[in-house]
């Protein structure tokens, strides 16, 4: 019994719905100058993070026949034979539908919506569509991972604004970055899938150009809050010196990938760049919550 629920919960990824929440939470503080109810919390990070698992468990349900061929996914419960096709297909949708039903009841229809459309990005645009398809699958696929700040703008505001846009655009932009390191170190995993990852199939200079690039663009996005979300000194401050940090080691794997060095050597200052854009954005969320509390906004 136990086995089996560890099974279900390993086809929620749930890593992937730890790191959603890190900016659903934060989001909502930050659309409300304060706490929201805690009813309203609760509902939109339960509902959420269902959503989120739910659009995990359809992703290993599809992608089944890639996960057995690639390393870093033989130990994912289909693979591995702890869950059969169909009772993860009947987690899968239950999942789904409870998360819209929790959605709808402890928010508002306009943040179901986009619950439901966060489900429907990542299993047909991401998965069905674009994983196999093209090298850029992560960069519009990831446009999925950026709903959860617009369901938590909307559970507090009932709509979406230009701080929400941004703080979805920060997350879009971060995507790319975030996730190319790591295809990079395992590339002989997504080429054995068959599946078209920039970092699998691309050399090492090439991605370490698009990886600067998009954590310039990420920590630019992310200040305009102070203009134009009327964040303070507080997100400022502590965003930007997360923001020089995060390209700094972007460009130190860049720096690596232009020279002469051992594949391996590359991959070890990739995976340092993955980690790393976790912890940056963690941090640039965590201010995100902080700001509302310390201070007024610099602009407006």
């Amino acid at each position: 019994m136990k086995r089996k629920a560890s099974a279900y919960l390993a086809l929620t990824k749930p890593r992937v719905i730890e790191l959603l929440l890190v900016s659903t939470l934060p989001t909502m503080i930050f659309a409300q100058r304060g706490f929201p109810s805690v009813w309203l919390m609760v509902s939109t990070l339960v509902g959420g993070a269902m959503a989120a698992g739910a659009s995990g468990a359809f992703n290993c349900y599809l992608d089944r026949d890639m996960d057995k061929l690639m390393k870093r996914t033989k130990g994912r419960p289909l693979v591995t034979g702890d869950l059969t096709p169909k009772e993860a297909l009947i987690f899968s949708w239950a999942l789904a539908i409870t998360s819209l039903v929790v959605l709808w009841v402890g928010t508002n229809p306009l943040t179901t919506a986009l619950g439901l459309a966060a489900i429907l990005l990542y299993v047909v645009f991401y998965t069905m569509i674009l994983k196999r398809r093209t090298a850029q699958n992560i960069v519009w696929g990831g446009i999925a991972g950026c709903m959860p700040v617009l369901i938590a703008w909307a559970a507090v505001k009932e709509t979406v604004e230009w701080p929400a846009i941004i703080l979805f655009l920060v997350i879009f932009l971060w995507t790319p970055p975030h996730y190319w390191p790591l295809s990079m170190k395992y590339a002989e995993d997504y080429n054995a899938a068959s599946v078209p990852m920039l970092g699998a199939i691309a050399n090492a200079r090439r991605v370490s150009v698009q990886v600067v690039l998009y954590a310039w663009a990420t920590v630019v996005c992310s200040l305009l809050l102070v203009p134009l979300g009327h964040a303070g000194i507080v997100y400022t401050a502590i965003a930007g010196g997360a923001g020089v940090w995060f390209i700094y080691e972007s460009h130190v794997l860049y720096r690596e990938a232009q020279g002469d060095h051992k594949p391996a050597v590359v991959n070890r200052k990739a995976m340092k760049v993955f980690h790393i854009s976790i912890t940056y954005l963690s941090i640039v969320f965590l201010a995100l919550a902080i700001d509302p509390f310390v201070g007024s906004p610099l602009f407006g």
